[in-house]
């Protein structure tokens, strides 16, 4: 007998950004390999019958290899396990879905795809910053400033981000680091203007957002706000409220607690959704 994987996109933060597809199989999930940024609301979510494995690597400090990641997948999926493979954002932006996916289909082992809300997206709509406007910017570009290996240089990632910052897109730039000098050294170096406005969004879509808003020329001067963190740089920025000063804190719209569930209506619309049958262990 052979289970099945999916592959689930756990959103942002918030709990209440994730799909109801992504919560039914949480809660009738056999094992959940999840990553370090998925947040502790949503983990609460999976029943405590489950086996978790915490599979993070981040800031360069690796738990586990991501080989070890996949061999573990495939074990238990071989062993007829259903298997959530849980990855903060959405799962095929920057986050190595793309080398599960690889190893699930070499062995043979069935798995799905369920999309997320990728930080960008939840970052820039809890901080009220389009990321595309037809007076500002007709293009969206993600990025990181995460090199796996320093072989090329910043030579070259200079000449990468230059087509990037010449086509007038907004830069969404995943995994930016503490170094902002670096990043605006980089983004300069790609013919970025120096007026140019910038956001830097930590714990996106949570209690805990912080943003902090300036221009490329001041962006070294940006304070070291909590992981993870992105930047978004362009035009558009310069649109968000102007009551947004340089650094808020994200009220929250609900007054419950944030260690509860999802909203009762959400659970009601997933206790009525019938499993479907392509969703059960294959053999």
């Amino acid at each position: 007998m052979k289970g099945k994987v999916y592959l689930v996109g756990a959103g942002p933060g918030d709990p209440e950004l994730l799909t109801v597809k992504a919560l039914r199989l949480l809660r009738t999930a056999d094992a959940v390999l999840h990553d370090d940024l998925v947040a502790p609301e949503i983990l609460k979510l999976i029943p405590s019958t489950t086996q978790i494995h915490n599979v993070g690597k981040r800031c360069g400090k690796k738990k586990i290899l991501q080989g070890e990641i996949n061999f573990l997948m495939i074990e238990l999926a071989a062993s007829g396990l259903r298997v959530v493979r849980l990855k903060s954002g959405d799962p095929l932006v920057f986050g190595r879905a793309g080398e599960e996916i690889e190893s699930l289909r070499a062995n043979n082992i069935p798995f799905e795809i369920v999309p997320g809300v990728t930080s960008a997206l939840g970052a820039a709509a809890a901080a009220q910053i389009p990321l595309t406007h037809r007076r500002a910017s007709s293009a969206l570009v993600l990025i990181t400033a995460h090199r796996a290996s320093e072989k090329d240089g910043a030579e070259k990632d200079a000449t990468d981000w230059s087509k990037f910052v010449a086509s007038g897109a907004t830069l969404v730039i995943y995994m930016p680091g503490q170094n902002y000098s670096d990043i605006a050294k980089r983004l300069a170096a790609a013919g970025l203007a120096g007026e140019t406005p910038c956001a830097v969004i930590s714990r996106a879509s949570t209690k805990y957002q912080r943003t902090h808003r300036t221009t490329l020329l001041d962006l070294h001067r940006a304070p070291q706000l909590a992981s993870p963190t992105l930047l978004i740089a362009g035009e558009v920025v310069g649109l968000a409220d102007p009551a947004a000063a340089v650094e808020f804190v994200i009220p929250r719209l609900s007054t419950r607690d944030d260690s509860l569930h999802p909203a009762s209506p959400f659970e009601t619309l997933l206790s009525q959704a019938p499993r479907r049958r392509d969703e059960e262990p294959m053999a």
